[in-house]
């Protein structure tokens, strides 16, 4: 159910989080509209596990929740056609969630907290994003950059700073009050694909710093997402491509849903599913009025479609019922 409290319910939680890090397929996120950091990794690739955490060559990510936190998992449609994206959110209230909300870079001294033992004596500088919920650093050992950084300390984030860091590919080390991702991979260089495994969006144009969720996520007001987990889709791969519908990867989804998802938007879905392949139209069924619930509906008949195949009466709901704009997941 939404909200299920991390210490209240720690086997649950705690089960969730052990079993998501062993799935090479999930994807974990740091970070806000404009800003993030995500970990993913290859199935064969070799991995390090500790508690709570794992890492390898390319990056890393560990969970360190504070009490409180609230777990919401949620499905939003995302484009034009069948797709839609899922995720499961770590949320607390927004004065719990507070980071430095730095606006000039800032050194913050050596790593201690590091996912890597031997990253704990590189320096960290925040890059002064100006995010509240987000510590959005690098982190060098290398004397010349760590140079050009402190005589950029005190100041906003410039453009000669940033194609510095682009070329120089420092770590990039994301945390947030639910725990941290660790980019080691090379950023991409201008003109060319993000390459799969972890990596890092960082557009100050595009910021976003209020962003932490889907305004269609059913996450409760006041409480703002402080880590996403992204666990295997059916109809998508890590890099958001389609791929064959995979019935068991529907069917683990909608088992996290029954567990950490809203029971209201839950409720929509199931009378939708049961109206439609019961042949009933939309004109004769309480449609709601929420965007989260709105959205469940929306989601449920792209996976109908997947799960049942095509029919008149799905049809009909889909012409009725289309996902508007305010609906569709802005990253999708």
């Amino acid at each position: 159910m939404a909200g299920t409290d991390a210490t209240d319910a720690a086997d649950p939680v705690s089960d969730l989080i052990e079993s998501q890090l062993a799935d090479a397929g999930a994807t974990w996120t740091v970070g806000v509209g404009g800003a993030i950091a995500e970990f993913q990794r290859r199935p064969a690739e070799p991995a390090a596990r500790g508690p709570r955490c794992v890492v390898t060559a390319r990056g890393g990510v560990r969970l360190d929740l504070p009490a409180g936190v609230e777990v919401v998992a949620y499905e939003t449609p995302s484009g034009p056609g069948q797709r839609w994206d899922h995720a499961i959110s770590f949320c607390l209230p927004a004065e719990d969630a507070k980071r430095g909300n730095r606006s000039v870079v800032t050194r913050l001294g050596p790593d201690d907290d590091a996912v890597r033992p031997r990253d704990r004596a590189a320096i960290l500088y925040d890059l002064g994003l100006g995010i509240p919920t987000v510590d959005a650093c690098v982190r060098t050992a290398d004397p010349a950059l760590r140079d050009l950084l402190e005589d950029a300390c005190g100041e906003p984030l410039d453009s000669e700073t940033v194609t510095t860091l682009v070329r120089r590919s420092p770590h990039r080390v994301f945390v947030g009050a639910c725990g941290r991702v660790e980019v080691f991979a090379h950023i991409a260089q201008p003109g060319t694909d993000t390459s799969d495994g972890p990596h890092t969006h960082v557009r100050p144009e595009l910021l976003r710093p209020e962003h932490t969720h889907p305004g269609t996520a059913p996450i409760g007001p006041g409480l703002v997402t402080c880590m996403t987990l992204h666990p295997v889709h059916p109809v998508t791969n890590a890099n958001g491509h389609a791929v064959d519908f995979d019935e068991t990867r529907h069917a683990a989804f909608q088992r996290l849903l029954d567990a950490f998802g809203d029971p209201v938007a839950g409720a929509h879905k199931a009378m939708t599913i049961a109206a439609v392949r019961a042949g009933v139209g939309p004109d004769l069924t309480m449609l709601p009025r929420d965007p989260a619930s709105r959205a469940a509906v929306a989601v449920t008949l792209r996976q109908l479609f997947h799960t049942d195949g095509p029919s008149p009466t799905l049809d009909v709901w889909r012409a009725r019922h289309p996902p508007d704009a305010g609906l569709l997941h802005p990253d999708g």
